[in-house]
């Protein structure tokens, strides 16, 4: 009994659980919940950085090991119920656009994401991050929140089988003769159904129950062996420490400043839009943004050292909000059940994207409610605000639908005479943002 209360107060003095109206249980189901909807990341990750000539075996250690820290720093430091791993569109940028594209080698490009992490770091350190995510104006934090939202029910759509590829029409309705789509479907109302009747944990228990009747139906396939030793990380450990001479290259300064930007912008606008589900912002604001902030950066600067690309917030933390995640208690969580799946690996292909692709939609049904804080009947709001939302899904990019939003809320506040209204930060990032897509190639030059 005295070690059970001595436990209780070890977890209330590090994550304030009453404070947050919150329990161990409730945070260990959210850990769970977050974790089997990212866990695909552990996968997904070698295959696109092997395609870059990474060892994937390597990668998936580095995969899982920077998710520890990441999570861990951000369950410890910032205590926000909000996991760590490396994101992905940074990888599929770092191998499609930088090595295959640019023929940069892997272990210098590799260098370059150090480069940025060590960026990223110095502006955490000196609270630069934090000034400008304060400086945003409420109404695109909502926008970044219901756009992430969006974005995620189409990723969900797209992983469901339920929408598909269109060369006429872009996007079209995917083929229900498909029997994994059925399980997408199943989970939806399952889960649907939970939800509407308002039981804690739905989320988790759609997620457990599509995975059952796959594995039933055998559309799933059971997995041959339970436990797999981690890949060692000798290929790719300190590997972007060999190469900090291309410094002297403009070419990798511009790679350099693109890993920055666009890692900058998807945390800072996975951050807000979770924070605001979570209703931890405060006045607009997020309190400990610095550490929050200060998590992502040593997370990113530890797994480019072991072999990785830049780390973020991760959407499908929303799962874990969702049910009732409010503490960095969660990510903890989180962190733990990503070191044993580095010994359990086999059984989280069991866990395919038809079984995750409830829960994102769904998530992201919740996560688009933030739309009704937005001030739609000034037209000058409501327009930035629209193309934050609707970029996000459309480009397929969360930066990119932020820079849709940045570069119109200026113009559109000073040609409704706010002049006075618009935070000096916003011109600053104004530009950064046309510097960014001219280094895109998405500008002309």
């Amino acid at each position: 009994m005295n070690k059970e209360l001595n436990s209780n107060k070890y977890f209330e003095r590090f994550f304030h659980l009453s404070e947050n109206k919150t329990t161990i249980k409730r945070e260990a189901l959210a850990g769970l919940t977050t974790f089997v909807s990212m866990a695909y990341i552990l996968f997904v990750n070698p295959n696109i950085l092997g395609a870059s000539g990474m060892n994937k075996g390597a990668v998936f250690t580095a995969t899982a090991l920077s998710a520890i820290l990441g999570s861990l720093l951000m369950g410890f430091l910032a205590n926000y119920p909000i996991a760590i791993a490396p994101g992905l569109g940074d990888n599929a940028f770092f191998t499609y656009s930088v090595v295959l594209a640019m023929g940069i080698p892997w272990q210098k490009a590799l260098t370059g994401v150090f480069i940025a992490a060590v960026l990223f770091t110095l502006v955490s350190i000196f609270k630069i991050r934090e000034i400008i995510i304060d400086a945003i104006p409420q109404d695109l934090k909502y926008a970044m929140a219901a756009g992430i939202g969006i974005f995620i029910a189409f990723v969900g759509l797209q992983d469901g089988g339920l929408i598909i590829a269109n060369k006429s029409s872009l996007v079209s309705i995917g083929s229900f003769a498909v029997p994994t789509t059925w399980l997408t479907i199943f989970g939806i109302f399952f889960t649907g159904i939970l939800m509407s009747k308002k039981i804690p944990g739905s989320i988790f228990y759609g997620l457990f129950a599509t995975t059952a009747l796959g594995l039933v139906t055998k559309l799933i396939k059971w997995p041959t062996h339970l436990i797999s030793f981690a890949p060692s990380l000798k290929p790719t450990f300190g590997a972007c420490l060999m190469h900090l001479s291309i410094l002297r290259s403009p070419q990798m300064w511009a790679v350099v400043l693109i890993f920055f930007l666009v890692a900058f912008f998807d945390t800072a606008g996975t951050l807000i839009g979770l924070a605001q589900q979570a209703g931890i912002m405060k006045n607009g604001k997020m309190p400990r943004i610095g550490k929050a902030l200060m998590a992502d950066s040593l997370s990113m600067l530890g797994g480019s050292v072991m072999g990785t690309t830049p780390t973020s917030a991760y959407v499908e933390s929303s799962t874990g909000i969702s049910v009732g995640g409010r503490t960095g208690l969660t990510a903890v969580v989180v962190a733990i059940l990503f070191g044993f799946s580095m010994l359990f690996s086999p059984l989280l292909k069991v866990v395919t994207s038809q079984v995750t692709a409830p829960a994102l939609i769904i998530v992201g049904v919740l996560m688009a409610t933030s739309m009704k804080e937005i001030h739609w009947d000034k037209f000058e709001i409501a327009f930035p605000a629209f193309l934050v939302i609707i970029g996000m899904p459309l480009t397929y990019n969360i930066s990119y639908g932020i820079s849709f939003g940045f570069l119109t809320y200026p113009i559109f506040m000073l040609a409704a005479g706010k002049r006075k209204d618009i935070n000096p930060i916003m011109w600053l990032l104004f530009f950064v943002f046309i510097v960014l897509l001219y280094v895109l190639n998405i500008l002309p030059k």
